[in-house]
């Protein structure tokens, strides 16, 4: 009796080798919905694990992988040169199981649960775009050359090659001359701001901050007892003299200056200057974050803040998460020369170093010209997909919305022509399936600032762009 072969699939999209679920796991799980809505029954017959693989042009290994898992959870039986059939007396629940489960309290352990990847998902590159197969093979050589020291501890401070990579890179691409020895690899943002305020700071210090601004800087300081000043953002980026006055004992300032998160202007010149002042005036810190400085549309990336520095007074913070992708965990830290030291003292102290063949792979794409080469495509291609999405939004809402005129970054600021709570909006495109940011929850004094960031990195299309454009209409 042969099975019908389109029943384990029906309900279920094709199988997608771009998704973050393995192949055999989506097979698993097309199984497991066929069972559960009752399309294979129990003593069912189901196909031939050579002959799924051929129809479906996967490895043969694949497709067993994904049998020895449901017949060791019970779902189906060897009857040996008979086949395999649906386990005979099987009682299955009436609904079937989500595909991704949320939570890690059920009795399914043997994947980590991931959050879904959403249309308009902040702080999330062209996944689609980037150059898999490049990162496999350098992956696999990496693994094949670890020697047994590279299995031990990692240094706390990063991989040597990647440190290097870093420096590099930074020379040529955002103007800033460092030594390896002054960068810190970090497993993101917030270990690099927390490293930062353990090593210069003290509860009750002031820290300048911009308003709007990035929710997770606020959050991270408080949380160590430092006292936030916010400081108002315009046109120009954070009205530096302004937060002078007002906080005159401020030991540091956190800033967003290529793009300011969340609105994504650019700090002017007169304005780093005055900053880079003020922290030599007052021997305080400035701790530049440039978390997707790279990605400017208008005109060549602004140089780093940290380029203009004489004096040895600004910190630059920089992340793979948004340039590669989110799941690396890695981000890196410049420190002036002098504070090179207290920086390895509280590194010892406060991290735990970072998987070295992970940096190893990134020190590779970095040192064969791979990262400069995906930078220089991203940067054509977000501004296609910024160009297309903005038209798609327009066409589908039209006079319902403004869109902010942004010279990089990778997110939109949409605006809405008839006032209505932010917030409210935002949770409900997330309960249809899309994701937004309100702006009013990265305001802290400042309370005129309301719309929604988008992200469109992932975006692929004007077409795509305008369809969600209309289902966003739907919930106005």
């Amino acid at each position: 009796m042969r099975a019908a072969k389109a029943q384990p699939g029906q309900r279920l999209s094709p199988l997608d080798p771009s998704s973050s679920e393995p192949i055999y796991r989506q097979i698993y799980w097309r199984f497991r919905h066929a069972i559960t809505d009752g399309a294979l029954r129990p003593g069912q017959r189901v196909p031939a694990v050579r002959a799924l693989a051929k129809e479906l042009g996967l490895a043969r290994g694949t497709v067993d992988t994904a049998y020895s898992l449901l017949s060791a959870e019970g779902y189906f039986q060897s009857r040996g040169q008979a086949g395999t059939v649906v386990a005979l007396g099987l009682k299955v629940r009436t609904t079937p199981a989500p595909v991704q489960p949320s939570d890690s309290s059920g009795s399914d352990i043997s994947i980590r649960p991931k959050a879904s990847i959403l249309p308009f998902q902040m702080a999330l590159p062209a996944l689609d775009a980037f150059p898999r197969k490049i990162w496999a093979q350098l992956g696999a050589r990496c693994v094949r050359t670890t020697r047994i020291h590279d299995m031990a501890n990692p240094s706390v401070f990063g991989l040597d090659s990647l440190r290097s990579a870093i420096a590099s890179y930074l020379q040529i691409a955002r103007g800033i001359t460092c030594l390896p020895r002054q960068v810190f690899v970090t497993s993101g943002y917030r270990t690099t701001l927390a490293l930062v305020s353990h090593a210069l700071l003290e509860p009750g210090d002031q820290v300048l901050i911009e308003d709007p601004g990035y929710p997770p800087t606020r959050q991270l300081l408080e949380h160590m007892h430092m006292q936030i000043a916010p400081v108002p953002v315009d046109h120009d980026g954070m009205r530096v003299a302004q937060g002078i006055d007002a906080w005159p004992h401020a030991r540091a300032a956190v800033v967003t200056p290529a793009h300011q998160s969340p609105l994504s202007v650019a700090l002017s010149l007169p304005r780093r200057l005055e900053l880079l002042e003020w922290a030599t005036r007052q021997q305080a810190w400035v701790i530049e974050d440039d978390y997707d400085g790279e990605y400017r549309y208008i005109s060549r990336p602004l140089p780093a803040l940290k380029s203009l520095d004489q004096d040895g007074r600004v910190l630059y913070t920089g992340t793979f998460s948004k340039v590669l992708f989110p799941g690396i965990r890695l981000s890196y830290l410049v420190v002036p020369a002098a504070l090179v030291e207290p920086f390895e003292q509280a590194s010892q102290t406060f991290l735990g170093g970072c998987p070295e063949l992970t940096q190893a792979i990134v020190a590779t794409f970095m040192s064969e010209g791979h990262f400069a080469r995906h930078i220089q495509r991203m940067r054509k291609l977000y501004g296609e997909r910024r160009e297309a999405v903005a038209k798609g939004l327009k066409q589908a809402l039209g006079d319902h919305i403004s869109l902010d005129a942004q010279p990089g970054g990778m997110h939109l600021i949409m605006r809405l022509t008839q006032p209505q709570s932010d917030r409210a909006l935002a949770e409900r495109l997330l309960q249809a399936g899309l994701y937004a940011e309100a702006l009013s929850d990265c305001c802290i004094a400042t309370q005129s600032h309301s719309g929604l960031m988008l992200g469109f990195a992932n975006i692929d299309s004007q077409a795509s762009a305008e369809q969600l454009g209309k289902r966003v209409l739907a919930l106005l």
